[in-house]
């Protein structure tokens, strides 16, 4: 029979409460900067920025137990003190339960581009009401990261920006900063893909 696992697992942020903003100190105490990872899949990310980036503490937000599971593996086996995960809906998570001015960056990266014509509505990036609360959660000019490997997606973030008052692009120069490469986006640059991304800072 396999083991079975912890409750809450390492790592696992589990709020007392869910049906409240959280403190920032709920997640982590002290005054380093908090970053967060949206959707952050199995961890690839999420462990590289905390083992390169220690003075900064990382969230990642991912729906999946799965995942979830796979994330607390990696950052117990790398000694991470410094990465949580909150098994939690991305879009309940930012507009219900996150804490708002708390993070330096937001990561947003390799989100369902949602290709259909009939669902292109879903895509997140481009709704001003999610960006909305995005910001929310973004410290004073703090920084909203995304990136796909899908074209149309992109232009219509692109798009989307052209009617948002309360973001600037900035550019994003490769090597600008320490930034890992996620498992999709290995992966996918593998296949001859192109990735696409848009960094914005708040205003």
């Amino acid at each position: 029979m396999p083991k079975a696992e912890p409750f809450p697992l390492p790592h696992e942020l589990y709020p007392g409460e869910w049906f409240r903003r959280l403190d920032r100190e709920e997640i982590f105490p002290g005054d380093s900067p908090v970053e967060l990872d949206l959707g952050c899949g199995d961890g690839s990310f999420l462990a590289r920025m905390g083992a390169e980036l220690t003075d900064v503490r990382f969230l990642g937000v991912e729906r999946l137990l799965g995942r979830v599971r796979k994330v607390s593996r990696k950052a117990s086996q790398g000694g991470l003190q410094n990465v949580k995960i909150l098994r939690a809906d991305s879009n309940y998570a930012v507009n219900w339960l996150l804490p708002e001015k708390c993070f330096r960056r937001i990561h947003f990266l390799c989100p369902d581009p949602w290709p259909k014509k009939k669902h292109a509505r879903r895509r997140q990036m481009c709704q001003l009401p999610f960006l909305q609360a995005l910001h929310g959660l973004l410290e004073k000019n703090g920084e909203l990261l995304f990136k796909t490997d899908s074209r149309d997606y992109y232009e219509e973030a692109v798009e989307t920006q052209e009617e948002c008052d309360f973001f600037k692009e900035e550019p994003w120069e490769k090597d600008a900063f320490f930034y890992p490469k996620t498992d999709f986006e290995e992966q996918w640059l593998a296949e001859g893909r192109t990735m696409h991304g848009l960094r914005l800072r708040k205003i």
